[in-house]
C-alpha cells in the first residue's frame, strides 16, 4: 500500500474529505468527535446500534453533507476502555488498524483526529499514530506478477508536523529492514546484501566499506570464514559509518548477524525449520535500517555498523563438527555444532568493532531457539556485560515501543564453554541455558561494554501481527535509532 501522511493544525471538521475518523474511548466520543456538528446524531446512532468502541472496532455512518452531491461519512474507531495499561502503543496499533479499515472500505483519502492527544500530548500521540499507520500499511509484493497497489492519503488533524516527519523517517527505515528480510535467499546473497549497503551509502551519504573473501581471510577472521567456506556464494564483511559534523558525543558500534541463509550446515536443520531461514540476517537488516534513519535525523553520536554476511551451507568444503577455527581475537574455537554458526561470525565482527575504537557495542541476532522458548515470539532477550548500557538499551526500547527483557549472563555457566581441544566450544552441550550460553560466548570477544539482543522471536512472524503482515518485522530498528537520537523534535 502506498500511504501519504499529511500533518494539519486544523480540526477534523475543517479538512474537506468524504471520510472523517473520530475515536470512541470508554464508550464516549473523544475530543475530535465532540467538535462535530453532527455529534448528537452520531451519539444517538451509537446508542441505537449498541456500538461500544472495543479496540479496533469500527462503525461507518453517513452524515448530512455540508454541500455538493457526494455523501459524507464519519467512521467511529474504537480505542477500547479507559483502563490501566493504555499507552502510546495503543495509539500506534490504532494507526495500523485504522489504515487497514479505511482501505478495506475503498476510501483513498480521509482525515483522522490524532487519537488520545489529550492524554499523551500532541507530539507523542502524533508520532505514535503516524508510525503505526506507515508500519500497518506495509506490504511486500515485489515478486507478485500482478500486484494490486492501494493508495491512501491520510490527514492527521491537530498533529505535530515535526513528530510526523520523524515518524515517517523511522517507520520507513523499519520497512526498509522488512524488505531486506523478506527478500528470497537466491536474491539476497552476501554479495547482494553488500551491494544494498553500497546503495544505502550512495543514497544517504553514509561511508560504506566492503571486504571480499580474500580480505576476510587476510585479516584473520577465521571463525567468520569457517562458517562461510561451504557456500558457492562468498562472504562479505560490511562496514557502515555515520559521522556527525562536529565532535561526536560518543562512538557506538552496532553489529548485526548477517546469515542470508542458514541450512544448519552438517548439523542440518529439519526442512520445516529451514522455511524461515532467509530471516537469519534480520539483525543485519535492523542495523542497516537504523543507519538509514540515523543518517537522516543527524544525531551527534558517531555510529559504526558491522555485518559479517555469509551463508551456512553443506558442501565438500563446508566446516565440520570437531573443526577448530582461529578467531580474529586469537582465541581458538572447537565446533561442536555447525548450526551454532551465528555466534562464530559475530565473534570476529565484535572483535573488529572493539579494535576500531567503539566505546560500547550493541549487537542484534536471531541467535537461539532457547530465547524464543523463554520469552515467546514478541520479546527479545537482552544480555548485558555492563548494567548501565543494558539499562540504556532497555529504556530506549521501551520508549520506541519494542519489547525486550533482561536475562542474566551467569558467570558460573562460563566453565561449560571450555574445550579440552581449543580455548572454547561454540556450544556447551548442555540442554539448559542455551540463550545464556550464546551470550556468554559472544562476551568472550570484546572487553568493551556489550549488549546482546537475541531477536530470534520478534524478528520474523509467520502470521500477521498488530503492526503489519507476516514476514520480517524490522524489530530493533526503532530501539537503535532511539538510543542515539532520543525523543521527538520540538515544534
Amino acid at each position: 500500500m502506498e500511504i501519504r501522511l499529511k500533518s494539519a493544525r486544523r480540526y477534523v471538521e475543517e479538512i474537506p474529505t468524504r471520510l472523517r475518523v473520530v475515536g470512541v474511548w470508554g464508550g464516549e466520543l473523544t475530543e475530535g468527535g465532540q467538535r462535530l456538528a453532527t455529534r448528537e446524531q452520531i451519539t444517538q446512532m451509537m446508542e441505537e446500534l449498541k456500538f461500544r468502541g472495543d479496540f479496533g472496532e469500527t462503525l461507518l455512518l453517513p452524515v448530512s453533507a455540508s454541500g455538493g452531491n457526494e455523501p459524507e461519512f464519519v467512521m467511529l474507531f474504537g480505542l477500547g476502555a479507559k483502563k490501566r495499561g493504555v499507552s502510546l502503543e495503543t495509539v500506534r496499533k490504532a494507526g495500523a488498524k485504522l489504515v487497514a479499515a479505511i482501505t478495506k472500505l475503498g476510501f483513498k483519502e480521509a482525515v483522522t483526529e490524532t487519537f488520545l492527544a489529550e492524554k499523551f500530548g500532541k507530539k507523542e500521540a502524533s508520532y505514535a499514530l503516524a508510525e503505526g499507520a506507515i508500519l500497518g500499511a506495509y506490504e511486500f509484493k515485489k515478486y507478485k506478477s500482478d500486484p494490486e497497489v492501494k493508495r491512501l492519503r491520510l490527514w492527521l488533524a491537530r498533529s505535530s508536523g515535526p513528530a510526523v516527519d520523524r515518524a515517517e523517517i523511522v517507520a520507513e527505515a523499519v520497512n526498509y529492514a522488512r524488505d531486506l528480510v523478506n527478500e528470497p535467499p537466491n536474491v539476497l546473497t552476501p554479495a547482494e546484501l553488500a551491494e544494498r549497503a553500497r546503495e544505502l551509502g550512495r543514497e544517504t551519504g553514509l561511508q560504506v566499506m566492503v571486504w571480499d573473501e580474500r580480505q576476510i581471510q587476510q585479516e584473520g577472521m577465521g571463525a567468520f570464514y569457517g562458517v562461510a567456506q561451504g557456500s558457492a556464494n562468498p562472504p562479505r564483511f560490511i562496514q557502515i559509518t555515520y559521522k556527525p559534523r562536529g565532535k561526536p558525543s560518543r562512538v557506538l558500534a552496532y553489529v548485526g548477524k548477517g546469515l542470508t541463509f542458514d541450512t544448519g550446515g552438517y548439523s542440518l536443520k529439519p526442512s520445516e525449520s529451514m522455511t524461515t531461514m532467509k530471516s537469519d540476517m534480520a539483525g543485519a537488516a535492523a542495523v542497516m535500517g537504523a543507519m538509514r534513519a540515523i543518517a537522516r535525523i543527524g544525531p551527534n553520536a558517531e555510529v559504526r555498523a558491522y555485518i559479517a554476511a555469509a551463508e551456512n551451507m553443506v558442501s565438500g568444503s563446508a566446516y565440520r563438527v570437531s573443526d577448530v577455527l582461529k578467531s580474529l581475537s586469537g582465541k581458538t574455537i572447537e565446533v561442536m555444532n555447525t548450526d551454532a554458526e551465528g555466534r562464530l561470525t559475530l565473534a570476529d565482527a565484535l572483535t573488529y568493532a572493539d579494535r576500531e575504537g567503539a566505546e560500547a557495542i550493541v549487537e542484534l541476532s536471531t541467535l537461539t531457539g532457547a530465547c524464543v522458548v523463554a520469552l515467546g515470539q514478541g520479546i527479545a532477550g537482552l544480555f548485558a556485560t555492563d548494567d548501565r548500557l543494558g539499562k540504556e538499551v532497555q529504556e530506549a526500547a521501551l520508549r520506541a515501543g519494542e519489547q525486550v527483557w533482561p536475562l542474566p549472563l551467569e558467570e558460573d555457566y562460563r566453565e561449560l564453554l571450555k574445550s579440552t581441544t581449543a580455548d572454547l566450544k561454540n556450544v556447551s552441550g548442555a540442554r539448559h541455558g542455551g540463550a545464556i550460553m550464546a551470550g556468554l560466548f559472544l562476551s568472550e570477544f570484546t572487553e568493551k561494554p556489550l549488549v546482546h539482543l537475541d531477536i530470534a522471536g520478534p524478528a520474523y512472524t509467520t502470521n500477521p501481527h498488530s503492526l503489519g503482515p507476516a514476514g520480517g518485522t524490522g524489530f530493533g530498528v526503532r530501539t537503535l535509532v532511539e538510543m542515539v537520537a532520543p525523543g521527538i523534535a520540538e515544534e
